[in-house]
């Protein structure tokens, strides 16, 4: 059965794809993709239909990663297609989570941080390197790249 797996930030233009794109990457490199849909999405809705930030895109290609999603805005229907949910930070955390409606609450446990699968950090979110320089990019690809290897394999048991 494949797995859907849906990556959350708020523009869907740094976090989410980059996330996406390393996922993607990964389970090529594993032989893995046809057990797997991977997508991305942002609870705002600003960049809606826009490739992910040049700078994003330009360090993710560094590592050999293509970051070629368009950005879309979660919806409710999200929460039902997707087997895991995972945002990368606490105040996308709650966005994703005030979309659930009442009768909704087994949606909660297929929505988490991200870097809840990380084994090599001790943050819980993932920084938003918009307003920042080249650094802050290059650390959410070097978290995300951790906590990804820790998701596929929890996946695949």
């Amino acid at each position: 059965m494949v797995k859907k797996i849906l990556f959350v930030c708020l523009g869907n233009i740094c976090r989410s794809p980059a996330a996406e794109g390393i996922f993607k990457h990964k389970i090529k490199e594993r032989d893995l993709e046809n057990f797997f849909l991977v997508d991305s999405a942002g609870t705002g809705s600003w960049h809606v239909g826009n490739l992910p930030d040049r700078r994003m895109r330009a360090t993710a290609l560094s590592r050999g990663i293509e970051l070629t999603s368009r950005s879309r805005q979660i919806d409710v229907n999200d929460l039902h297609e997707f087997d895991q949910i995972l945002v990368m930070d606490k105040d996308n955390l709650e966005a994703v989570k005030s979309l659930i409606e009442d009768d909704m609450n087994s949606v909660n446990s297929k929505i988490k941080l991200i870097l809840s699968y990380s084994k090599n950090s001790q943050l819980e979110e993932v920084p938003d390197p918009y307003y920042g320089g080249q650094n802050g990019f290059e650390k959410v690809l070097n978290l995300l790249n951790d906590a990804i290897d820790e998701l596929i394999d929890s996946l695949i048991e």
